[in-house]
């Protein structure tokens, strides 16, 4: 399809390039037809046309006389505006790959005739990597080559065989004639570049960059892409290294590495630093560079867990970072419409003679030159075209961390006279802790590099403790979690760079003693913080299910557990601290840590199912599904929260599954059902993740694991006791097909719906409620789950109301209260009474997992996220609280 050419712009940019570009007027002259082409066809057909026009059995002299028509046609689609910045890199870099390509194959082909391009692979880095190739650039290849593939000659070693090839590849690319040249290259990317062979082998290039690399590698891997020779070989590598690339567990420190490598480039550029005559449009303070830097930073710190970020284009990174909310979306506009800008005046400077340079020149003719080759007046106009973007990209990538950091002092008087100024009651405790740590005797503090981060890091810290209730406990308490890691960088790296983290971390050592332990058995649950979002209430239930089977897609079964645990531990640590923050309301909370597992319990039984099959088959019309009961039935579990399951089957008991290794119905669904209870309860290296509890399931410990439905639905009508009954008020089915489900709550609904003998059933539920005042009594005057007028009386209340009026019937326990005050069953002042001593059970869990009262310095936080002004207050509400729930169920059972 030919594209519409304005041929007055084309005539005005033609004029230009022979006034002001001696390289592209000399190509033009000597290719009137490729400048009629881009005229006649524009830029995709004109470059197709002379590429093919160009062929040669010559190699070297082929891709030669093919760079001299992109470098013509790209040159005067960018100057007559026919093509934006975005396609005149694309053609550049796609002409890269072909140079690259055909050079390996004349490569390996003069050494070895008639062999393919196996074993042997080019990874482009760089603005190569990302297709933004500048107009007169070099390439930074890595290459790489598998020994087991690569042909080479009898008797011929193949890492010999490799460099001999790259060698080729490299003469053939930047050797000049009466041609020219087609790419410098160079290889000193790769690892070590002064003692390693210039071609890689696979294996070894792996064992570096996952054990050895330095934090640079990873941002300069950001933009790496198979590019040529084998790319399957290429594509595996770079898939091989995505874990070193993209970690989940955020490292401010290869973020500092980059700021430390922009700060040693302005350094050594000191002279192009100043916008005017010689500035450096790369290097410069505001340039190319720290446009690219400051996407860069932000995609290291989320990219591990946000895959649409990982795009190796700045200018698509800008977009992701911008609709992601990484970066204010004006932000990303500014420092796009700038990059743009930047680049395109960088390839006038380029066109002028070929060479690769990136300054505004010094002599005034010379900038004139180039600022009329891009249409303006003079060089003063293109210094003020350039000046605002600048100006704002250098205050933007200078606002990423001060300079100016402080340091605690370190002699003992001015040290403890600054901890007694932020709070400490006892600044020399305190500052005996921190020599401590100074001192470091504990593994994670005795390198130089964890020294340093430490003591970026104290003044964040300390402000952070001054705030505390108690700030010589929370610093205790922090010194004990660093002493237990392996190393503590990353982690003072990370509360410098996020302060507001600091005072969250200090509020869970002081107030979180679960969280605390949690957070020390694996630090990185404080990246999620870093999120604002984690603060959030967690998304709905299929959002939660395609977050945990996101991301790094399993090799493995057991990576899949891990990943799950990994994902789920982040977000239970997060709905932590929103209580400990009291950020939320305790019952969101609750709400929230019920949809994680019920998320966790889909993605886990779906997987476990899948690997199953692949061993038994599938039994004919049958599946398994799994019935939710209890706290996670209601949709509201603390932290501590056991889930309580029913497994089920539907289908023929007596059919047998169709595998390789075929198992009868009930063998094969209770199988199933314990590897799904394995796969939430088994810890993995990723850590724990639930206790299950199946001990509601048709005749107990006693009965089989799993049982169909036609049986499930015999025993609830025939045997069940009526605690049991009581059980399923609270049921809700949460795995399985639409059409099972709906057979599950059907049988579910006719055994609540049945009329009782309300005598028996109260005599039953009575008995039951003092069997386990007998065998639980409350731990103390704060358990308010077991105590008179707790938690356990008002549900007791509710199921025994429920089965007596056949009414009510909602697993989620306040939605079935309202439904019954608004019959005029119960009280409905024991609706807000239930959900106080919810907020408080919640809570609790995490301040005093034990049910004790709570210390006093946690007092305020738990009267805070309960609602109440004080901790005087909370106790007259819970004392009234449950007052109100023990009349009512002493009504309810007869009791009054």
């Amino acid at each position: 399809m030919t594209e519409r050419v304005n041929e007055r712009a084309f005539s005005n940019g033609l004029q230009r390039i022979r006034e002001h570009s001696p390289f592209l007027a000399g190509l033009a002259e000597r290719h009137p037809d490729t400048v009629a082409a881009v005229r006649d066809y524009g830029l995709s057909r004109a470059i197709r046309d002379g590429l093919a026009a160009a062929v040669d059995a010559d190699v070297g002299v082929m891709l030669r006389r093919q760079r001299q028509i992109v470098s013509l046609t790209v040159g005067l689609a960018d100057i007559c505006g026919l093509a934006p910045l975005e396609e005149v890199v694309e053609h550049l870099s796609a002409f890269a790959d072909h140079a690259l390509d055909v050079a390996i194959r004349a490569a390996i082909g003069e050494r070895t005739p008639g062999e393919e391009p196996r074993g042997f692979a080019a990874l482009a880095l760089g603005k190569h990597g990302s297709r933004e190739l500048n107009y007169s650039s070099d390439i930074d290849p890595i290459l790489i080559f598998d020994p087991d593939t690569l042909p080479h000659r009898p008797r011929e070693e193949p890492v010999e065989a490799a460099v001999r090839i790259a060698r080729r590849v490299v003469e053939l690319l930047q050797t000049r004639d009466q041609n020219g040249y087609v790419f410098r290259v160079d290889l000193r990317l790769r690892p070590s570049p002064e003692v390693s062979p210039l071609a890689l082998p696979v294996d070894a290039a792996l064992s570096y960059y996952e054990s050895a690399a330095l934090p640079w590698e990873r941002a300069a891997f950001i933009r790496a892409r198979a590019a040529a020779g084998e790319v399957a070989l290429g594509q595996h590598f770079l898939d091989s290294i995505r874990p070193f690339i993209w970690r989940r567990s955020l490292d401010f420190g290869a973020v500092q590495e980059i700021r430390q490598i922009s700060r040693r480039i302005r350094d050594h550029y000191a002279q192009g630093q100043l916008l005017g005559p010689g500035y450096d449009l790369k290097r410069g303070r505001g340039g190319i560079r720290e446009v690219e830097f400051y996407a860069q930073i932000h995609q290291l710190i989320h990219g591990g867990r946000e895959p649409q970020l990982r795009t190796p284009a700045t200018l698509d990174a800008l977009a992701a970072l911008g609709e992601a909310g990484r970066i204010e979306p004006e932000t990303a506009a500014g420092l796009a419409d700038a990059y743009r800008l930047y680049r395109t005046i960088e390839h006038r400077l380029q066109m002028v003679d070929d060479h690769q340079t990136h300054r505004l020149p010094r002599q005034p003719e010379a900038l004139d030159n180039v600022a009329r080759l891009h249409g303006l007046d003079d060089g003063a106009a293109l210094v003020a075209l350039l000046q605002p973007h600048i100006e704002r990209v250098g205050a933007l990538y200078d606002g990423l961390d001060p300079e100016d950091e402080q340091r605690l002092p370190q002699s003992p008087e001015k040290l403890e006279a600054a901890l007694a100024g932020v709070g400490f009651a006892d600044p020399a405790a305190a500052r005996q802790r921190i020599e401590a740590m100074r001192e470091g005797k504990s593994r994670s503090l005795r390198t130089p590099v964890a020294q340093a981060a430490l003591e970026a890091m104290l003044p964040t810290l300390v402000a952070a403790l001054g705030k505390a209730p108690s700030p010589q406990d929370a610093l205790n308490r922090f010194e004990d979690l660093v002493t237990g890691l392996p190393s503590a960088i990353n982690l003072f790296r990370l509360l410098q760079a996020r302060p507001a983290l600091a005072r969250a971390l200090i509020d869970v050592l002081s107030h979180a003693p679960t969280l605390s332990q949690a957070l020390g058995r694996r630090p990185a649950l404080l990246d999620g913080l870093i999120d604002a979002t984690a603060l959030a209430p967690p998304p709905p239930l299929e959002t939660l299910v395609d977050e945990f089977q996101a991301g790094e897609r399993s090799d493995s079964y057991e990576q899949l557990l891990d990943g799950v645990r990994q994902r789920v531990g982040e977000r239970r640590f997060a709905l932590g601290v929103q209580l400990i923050e009291a950020v939320s309301d305790p019952i969101d909370v609750a709400n929230g840590y019920a949809r994680v597992a019920e998320a966790a319990l889909d993605v886990l039984a779906r997987a476990t199912v899948a690997e199953f099959e692949e061993n038994h088959g599938r039994i004919p019309g049958g599946e398994l599904i799994v019935v939710a009961l209890g706290r996670l039935g209601g949709g509201a579990l603390t932290h501590a929260s056991d889930l309580d399951i029913v497994y089920l089957f539907t289908g023929d008991f007596m059919a047998e599954s169709d595998g390789r290794k075929p198992l009868g119905a009930t063998t094969y669904f209770n199988r199933l059902a314990q590897r799904v209870s394995g796969a939430l309860s088994v810890p993995t290296a990723a850590g724990p993740l639930y206790e299950v509890d199946t001990r509601l399931r048709p005749s107990g410990t006693q009965g089989p694991l799993c049982v169909s439905i036609d049986s499930f639905a015999q025993y609830q009508r025939e045997q069940a006791w009526t605690w049991e009954h009581m059980a399923l008020t609270r049921a809700r089915t949460i795995f399985g097909s639409a059409a099972a489900r709906g057979a599950v709550d059907a049988i579910i609904a006719e055994v609540l719906g049945r009329e009782r003998d309300d005598a028996a059933l109260t005599a039953d539920v009575v008995k039951m409620r003092g069997e386990i005042a007998r065998h639980k009594p409350p731990s103390s005057p704060f358990d308010v789950k077991l105590i008179a007028g707790g938690l356990v009386d008002a549900e007791f209340a509710v199921h025994l109301l429920q089965l007596r009026h056949r009414a009510g019937f909602d697993p989620r326990l306040r939605t079935a209260m309202r439904m019954l005050a608004d019959q005029g069953l119960i009280d409905p002042q024991l609706v807000p009474a239930h959900e106080l001593m919810t907020r408080m059970l919640v809570t609790l869990r995490l301040v005093s997992p034990a049910s004790a009262e709570p210390p006093e310095a946690s007092k305020p936080l738990v009267a805070r996220t309960c609602g109440q002004a004080d901790w005087e207050t909370l106790v007259k509400a819970y004392e009234s609280a449950r007052a109100l729930v023990s009349k009512e169920w002493k009504r309810a059972a007869g009791l009054a």
